[in-house]
């Protein structure tokens, strides 16, 4: 049975998926989703580039993810349904294939984010516990990963918050041993300012925020749980600003803290950089106790960009944009089960596609193309007026996140650009059959509501 929003501020919107999200668990939901990968795997590919000056490209980072947050933050709390993105260029334009592209590449990313974290799963934070073969270990990771999301969206979160604070409290520990270190008048304080010899410091800045942006990504995946939360105008802002704010002090604690205890190139050449500040410290901390927790931490991250791809496929078919079957929802669950199975499934096939960095640099590209997309689609949608109140931003924000977008693309190299060609090309597939059905059933999905399993 369909539910109606009536909670104070929040425009009545019909939806099949249940309202159950407050400002606790979708805060919990961002910081997760930002905190349980980049930092915990990828620090060491930033410090190729940039040396011991680790803050830099956060903080070129930062201003990019905030900018685009106050767009999200008023396209949310404007327009809360499903599908995020894409249907905020759909308002804006009305173009479909324009709105599949957008909303097929959100899906895409968390698709890949997932297939990365996979993959950095099974590096050198579980070697060091254990030594099993990775393709195995591998696909029974995502499995599970599956069977959780299958379960349910309060159920998935739930687990979110339990990881989400197993997660900060291991980089809290990465902070405390890095300040023990500091205190005690060991390691080297001066390579927070030296930057990497290889390069000039701005190139290696620019070059490093694209893996730097991997970590601050969560908050859009936020948008595609509008349809789950309750009273959105009231929790998104909070949320959001709230856990970008969070994540991005840890960051930076961590950065300075990690070129402290480590030298860069030791950062440079580990798949568990964090563990080298624990191991590099001499405390007695053990070191599975630490992989524990940062194999907790990237298990989070995972889970939490698979609910969000299949949360966007589903969107996408209840507009008609990609085949009916993608929008059907259990009768038990109300999960959207069909675009979980989907999505779990590429997510294994693209985890054998590239390495860590490979994948997360992908993932950035396709989400700058669609935080460019959103940006338009928030100026052309400025004098548009709904009914309800809703957060907003001046104009010169989106802009300024526009400009900064452009900057990071062309930070990508081609092997990059062809794996989000490569997306392009099977979702233009997908969104023709989907075209093709359309014609053939005009009362299908876009119309009314999708078939109900």
């Amino acid at each position: 049975m369909a539910e109606v929003s009536t909670q104070p501020g929040s425009p009545a919107h019909e939806t099949k998926l249940n309202r159950t999200i407050g400002v606790a668990l979708l805060f919990f939901f961002i910081v997760g989703d930002t905190l349980g990968a980049g930092i915990y795997t990828l620090i060491g590919t930033m410090a190729a580039d940039v040396g011991g000056m680790l803050w830099l490209p956060l903080l070129l980072a930062l201003v990019l993810a905030l900018l685009t947050a106050g767009t999200y933050a008023e396209m949310i709390t404007k327009y809360p349904h499903a599908g995020g993105a894409a249907r905020y260029a759909d308002r804006a334009f009305g173009v479909p294939y324009l709105t599949f592209v957008v909303g097929f590449f959100m899906a895409a990313s968390g698709i890949t984010t997932s297939a990365a974290l996979a993959n950095a799963f099974t590096g050198h934070y579980l070697t060091a516990l254990v030594d099993v073969p990775t393709i195995p270990v591998t696909v029974v990771f995502l499995l599970l990963l599956i069977a959780i999301n299958l379960r349910g969206v309060r159920e998935s979160l739930s687990a979110n918050v339990v990881m989400t604070v197993v997660e900060t409290t291991g980089l809290v520990l990465v902070i405390v041993v890095a300040a023990i270190v500091f205190g005690s008048g060991d390691g080297d304080p001066a390579r927070v300012l030296t930057p990497s010899p290889d390069q000039p410091i701005l190139t290696g800045a620019f070059a490093a925020s694209v893996v730097a942006f991997f970590s601050f990504l969560g908050f859009e995946a936020a948008a595609n749980m509008a349809e789950e939360v309750k009273d959105p105008t009231r929790a998104y802002p909070r949320a959001l600003f709230g856990a970008i704010g969070t994540a991005a002090l840890i960051y930076l604690l961590i950065a300075l803290g990690a070129a402290v205890v480590v030298a860069p190139d030791v950062l440079a050449t580990s798949s568990g950089p964090l563990l080298e500040v624990i191991t590099a410290s001499g405390l007695a901390i053990p070191g599975w106790l630490f992989s524990t927790i940062a194999l907790i931490a990237i298990a989070n991250g995972a889970l939490l960009f698979m609910v969000m791809a299949s949360r966007a496929a589903y969107g996408l078919a209840e507009a008609g944009l990609l085949p009916a079957v993608f929008g059907r929802v259990g009768p038990t669950r109300r999960t959207p089960w069909v675009a979980i199975l989907v999505v779990g499934g590429a997510t294994i096939g693209m985890s054998f596609v590239g390495n860590v960095g490979q994948l997360a640099d992908t993932t950035v590209l396709l989400l700058v193309i669609v935080f460019i997309a959103t940006n338009v689609s928030c100026l052309v949608l400025k004098s548009d007026r709904v009914e309800h109140e809703h957060f907003t931003i001046p104009t010169f924000v989106p802009v300024l996140a526009i400009i900064a977008s452009i900057v990071l693309l062309t930070q990508q190299t081609s092997d990059i650009w062809l794996l989000a060609g490569a997306y392009l090309v099977v979702g233009s597939i997908l969104f023709l059959i989907a075209r093709y059905s359309a014609r053939r059933d005009p009362a299908g999905p876009g119309t009314t509501t999708s078939t109900t399993d």
